[in-house]
């Protein structure tokens, strides 16, 4: 089996979401082939709120579509689980393009790795506090919300992924939504809990050199 390779596109600024959409699709199409390994795309995207199938868009969107196009925010439907979530700069999004072979079938599994793989960086850049809650998937400092995640299935290869608030940049418009529809609670950062600051550059390099030990190949 060929290595997971992993694809860091910072370089390129944010990524619009629709676009970052079809590269996975077309990637998810390949993996299904056999042609092409796994891979990790490591990117950012511009100011975005994005909601799952389930969504209760009339209750977790606290503004009205207006005040989110003012404000810069594009608001889009996606085919992932889960509920509203924003993405924007300051934020670490990584898109893995898994195939999910016999005995690997396991969608629970798979997320908890996800998860596995962000604690494990967030604890290597200092963000001791990362850990899992027992109230919701994801990554959470506490009561703090500290990384989304959000999956989808095709054929057993998996798109979509994690979301990890690195900087205070973030928070501003994190406050314009509930996130992932979990009440009362708070956002955290990896640059918050490090006690320094913590670039999107840095986070993505040490999560790219964390993957091969969760997702060997």
């Amino acid at each position: 089996m060929a290595a997971l390779s992993i694809l860091n596109l910072l370089s390129e600024g944010p990524i619009p979401y629709s676009e970052g959409l079809r590269r996975q699709r077309e990637l998810v199409a390949l993996r299904q082939s056999g042609d092409a390994p796994d891979t990790l795309l490591l990117l950012t995207h511009p100011p975005t709120i994005t909601y799952g199938k389930s969504a209760n868009i009339e209750r977790h969107l606290l503004l009205i579509p207006e005040d989110y196009a003012d404000r810069g925010i594009e608001l889009i439907p996606s085919d992932r689980g889960g509920d509203v979530t924003y993405h924007g700069p300051g934020q670490l999004v990584g898109y893995p393009i898994i195939a999910l072979g016999e005995g690997n079938r396991d969608l629970h599994r798979y997320v908890r790795s996800l998860e596995e793989l962000v604690i494990r960086a967030c604890h290597r850049l200092g963000a001791v506090g990362a850990e899992r809650a027992d109230f919701h998937a994801g990554v959470w400092a506490g009561d703090g919300y500290l990384a989304a995640v959000g999956v989808r299935v095709s054929r057993w290869v998996t798109h979509h992924g994690f979301a990890l608030n690195v900087t205070e940049e973030v928070r501003e418009n994190f406050a314009t939504i509930v996130p992932c529809g979990v009440a009362g609670k708070e956002i955290a950062t990896v640059s918050e809990l490090a006690a320094r600051i913590v670039t999107v550059h840095e986070a993505a390099d040490i999560v790219a050199r964390g993957t091969p030990e969760v997702f060997p190949s």
